[in-house]
């Protein structure tokens, strides 16, 4: 159907388009999990906030875990390595969000105080700490990630969990923290009405204001910080392996794509444009425009991060010829094409039913329900 360097390229817009639909969808669902404690004032206001999702969030994580597995398909080498290298951080965030299932299942089946309090902060955890680590990740994949292979393409991890957790990549973090959260703020501000609502429009605001100045210190640091470069590559439409590339460093080397393509800075400005049709739309009371900003947003700032580094999928920060690209970390040209097929039949699948799920349960969640239905709603 398609030759193997556009397969390739292929590949990694549709791996792209998974984490955005990942952080549209999935990542309302963890917003309104960080608010939980932060707007949520008494017990019926927090069951409100759980019961705009709970109908959903199984189901948006199909996201997550259709992205890993691309991963696993089209980039064997990233995905072996990463889970190999990264397997603390990995860790972490799959313990965190093991709190997500059993909070919301168990959390209002007694109506101890101390027991739902518990499983709030467990919410919370399970939601905060998966969204900073994602932003975590993405910050040192610009700083490079220090591994190197050997002849037999064997990685080997050369760093430490807490390595990781540094001032660069700890603002990348803010911004994807701040990001989801600003996606759960305008959710709740459309499902929801009265004091709940007023205080989820302000959180609304106060986080887009927080994501517009996260991401403009984050593009600033990065245009002062050495890139990585593709000095010479063979054929991309062939079969390569890592090591058969030269890779250099300069400096702002990751705004390389965007001067070469001027038309590219759309994409970040698209960021700006989101965050201020939040801010806009928020005090007009137009709650779904708010959603559909932010939503914006999480494209823009997805695609910006995605067009600066491409390429490369996971940088060497200690053998820089060892990175993993788009061009030679993939798999077979006979599974890439396999592969496109099933996201061709299956990804409008999922959209559709998606979508009719919403409109199935759309509304308010109001006070006045969670009294009626104390019994039954989550």
């Amino acid at each position: 159907m398609f030759d193997y360097a556009t397969l390739k390229l292929i590949w990694w817009l549709l791996v792209g388009v998974l984490l955005i639909g990942f952080a549209i969808m999935d990542g309302h669902d963890m917003g309104v999990g960080v608010l939980l404690q932060v707007i949520g004032k008494d017990d019926t206001e927090r069951r409100v906030m759980i019961n705009t999702i709970a109908p959903h969030w199984d189901g948006n994580q199909v996201w997550f875990i259709t992205a890993g597995g691309a991963v696993f398909a089209a980039w064997p080498f990233v995905y072996a390595t990463a889970f190999s290298g990264l397997y603390w951080a990995l860790l972490l965030v799959l313990f965190a969000l093991f709190f997500r299932p059993v909070g919301f299942e168990y959390r209002s089946k007694l109506p101890d105080p101390t027991w739902r309090k518990s499983w709030d902060w467990g919410l919370f955890a399970g939601s905060a700490i998966p969204a900073l680590v994602f932003g975590v990740a993405f910050g040192n994949l610009f700083l490079g990630v220090p591994f190197r292979l050997d002849d037999t393409m064997r990685s080997f991890y050369s760093g430490s969990f807490w390595a990781l957790l540094n001032p660069f990549a700890l603002l990348f973090g803010v911004v994807s923290l701040s990001l989801l959260t600003l996606q759960g703020a305008t959710f709740l501000s459309h499902r929801t009405e009265g004091e709940l609502q007023a205080r989820a429009k302000k959180a609304a605001q106060i986080l887009a204001i927080v994501l517009l100045a996260a991401f403009s210190l984050g593009g600033l640091w990065v245009s002062r910080i050495d890139g990585y470069v593709i000095q010479s590559i063979g054929d991309v439409g062939a079969s390569l392996n890592p090591l058969m590339k030269e890779v250099g460093r300069a400096p702002g080397a990751w705004f390389a794509n965007y001067a070469k393509y001027p038309v590219l800075w759309l994409i970040p400005a698209l960021a700006y444009l989101g965050g201020i049709i939040v801010l806009v739309t928020i005090r007009a009371g137009l709650t779904l425009l708010a959603f559909v900003g932010s939503s914006l947003a999480c494209v823009s700032v997805i695609l910006t991060a995605g067009v600066a580094l491409f390429p490369f999928v996971l940088p060497s920060s200690e053998m820089p010829k060892a990175s993993l690209t788009a061009w030679d970390a993939t798999s077979s040209h006979v599974t890439l094409n396999v592969m496109l097929w099933v996201a061709l039949i299956f990804t409008p699948i999922v959209v559709a039913y998606t979508g009719w799920a919403y409109r199935v349960m759309a509304g308010k969640v109001t006070r006045d329900f969670i009294v009626k239905n104390d019994k039954t709603a989550y």
